[in-house]
């Protein structure tokens, strides 16, 4: 998120985002597989239509989706007049 995560802070590679809990520290990595068994309930295999993926952070300052909608909305600041 633009805001960056709770306790982690920003991240500028790739990520996934896992639902509900992994055991361990919060920087842990994490291997990946595909199942042994092929998935047969209704919830797995019904399909999905991803329409609107929100990137603003929930804690803290993430008001806004993108950097230009940020930077439109809070103008000139003197961060950018410095560069």
């Amino acid at each position: 998120p633009l805001g960056g995560f709770p306790h982690y802070g920003l991240v500028r590679e790739d990520y996934l985002l896992l639902k509900g809990c992994v055991v361990g520290p919060k920087k842990r990595v994490i291997t990946l597989r595909k199942p042994l068994f092929e998935q047969t309930q209704r919830d797995a295999v019904e399909e999905t239509t991803l329409k609107f993926i929100d990137t603003s952070s929930k804690f803290g300052h993430g008001r806004f989706q993108t950097v230009e909608e940020k930077d439109k909305f809070m103008g000139m600041r003197k961060k950018k007049i410095a560069a």
